[in-house]
């Protein structure tokens, strides 16, 4: 604590020396970040919390970055691009996971949280569909304050993680869709959009958000005939408003998308399902009128799903065929391009670091902070999100609640 001197302060005035009251100093309530990235599983996810330029921003505002080893060598950041910008390499996993904060994509696996030192801050993906309740009790046990990317809300009150890697799987499921149309994939040797003289290629969306927006530029501006679908009439009409034109729109209609499913080339599921779970626009009974060949890319798989015939898969076998319709159902579909992906979590990150160090610490900003607020599920221990709390049949209380207690 700051001590007040016994002396008395004086400044200089036109008449002589006039006396001022004493100034206490004031503490800066600036805290320092010990952030460690660990190495994730490269078979599952391949892109990296805090990019090397990132990371020298934090280290020059005086926090310490602690990287595992290779951490950003699948989006093709060396361990020298991050030691040149101040970032600290360790070997060992342990260490990384004895920092205060602990930045990854995937969600922890059982085995990493064992190695947690406890009372810290994760920030991570949840992945709600995939988890199990032991997962959920063994942060709990450690104390863990949790706050999940598909949470996580900014100033504008918009997810920037999920609208960012939505826009990133839009555009991919487009690139995707092209590579197993064409023969060098096996597929049946059509041009993904359309030529003078052909017929371009049709591709259904599903959805109208984000992911359906950007699949739909990317696949319109390769001259495919582009129809989508969804529950919302004003969605759709946003949905042209952003892209500037006008094209085939629909609500869901079981009949309506059969009809056009006959001549469809490519099927994009970019429903948002939220808490409904898996919920089948399309049967199986509709794919078996699919032509043959023809791809479908399930991008609502790491929610369940939204066509009967998807099979959640992963990067190293991602395609499988049912009825002759090569399907491609991969959950973290952005990790494709990781390091633009990378790039895309880190802008979002590096700020709000920045700005949980000026507030003093996580418990402080989320004081104040509702978007970060409602990213977390678990808070030092304490399960914070119902959903979670119904589905395993566990108590939880209200994040705000706890917040007015603290």
């Amino acid at each position: 604590m700051p001590v007040k001197k016994d002396k008395t302060n004086y400044t200089f005035g036109r008449t002589g020396f006039l006396p001022q009251e004493e100034m206490l100093e004031v503490g800066s309530k600036k805290q320092k970040l010990v952030i460690g990235i660990p190495k994730e599983n490269a078979r599952y996810e391949s892109r990296v919390g805090l990019t090397p330029e990132a990371v020298e921003i934090m280290v020059n505002n005086g926090h310490e970055i602690i990287i595992e080893k290779e951490a950003g060598l699948a989006a093709n950041y060396t361990d020298t691009n991050y030691s040149e910008n101040g970032g600290f390499i360790v070997a060992s996993k342990s260490d990384v996971y004895q920092c205060d904060i602990i930045l990854k994509i995937a969600p922890p696996t059982i085995e990493e949280i064992d190695l947690f030192k406890g009372n810290q801050v994760l920030f991570s993906s949840l992945n709600f569909p995939s988890q199990t309740e032991e997962y959920i009790r063994k942060l709990m046990q450690k104390r863990i304050t949790a706050i999940s990317f598909e949470g996580l809300k900014d100033k504008e009150n918009c997810y920037p993680v999920v609208r960012s890697m939505s826009e990133i799987a839009g555009t991919t499921s487009i690139l995707i869709a092209a590579e197993y149309l064409s023969n060098v994939n096996n597929g049946k040797g059509v041009l993904l959009g359309g030529i003078s003289g052909i017929t371009p290629t049709e591709v259904i969306i599903l959805g109208a958000g984000t992911a359906a927006e950007y699949a739909a530029r990317a696949a319109i501006g390769l001259g495919a005939f582009v129809k989508v679908f969804d529950y919302s009439v004003s969605k759709l009409k946003r949905l042209q408003v952003n892209l500037g034109q006008r094209l085939f729109t629909s609500v869901f209609h079981p009949r309506v998308i059969e009809k056009h499913l006959k001549s469809a080339d490519v099927v994009i599921g970019a429903l948002h399902l939220g808490d409904k779970g898996p919920q089948y626009l399309i049967t199986e009974e509709m794919v078996k009128i699919m032509k043959k060949g023809s791809v479908i890319i399930d991008l609502s798989i790491d929610q369940g799903g939204c066509i009967e015939t998807s099979v959640c898969k992963n990067h190293t076998n991602p395609v499988y065929k049912v009825q002759d319709v090569i399907h491609y159902c991969v959950p973290n579909i952005a990790s494709r391009v990781a390091r633009t992906a990378s790039i895309a979590v880190s802008n979002v990150f590096n700020p709000l670091l920045l700005s949980i160090a000026d507030a003093g610490g996580v418990q402080k900003q989320l004081k104040d902070d509702l978007g970060l607020r409602h990213g977390v599920y678990i808070y030092n221990g304490i399960l914070t999100n119902e959903r979670i709390g119904n589905y395993f049949s566990m108590p939880s209380k209200d994040i705000n609640l706890l917040m007015a207690a603290f």
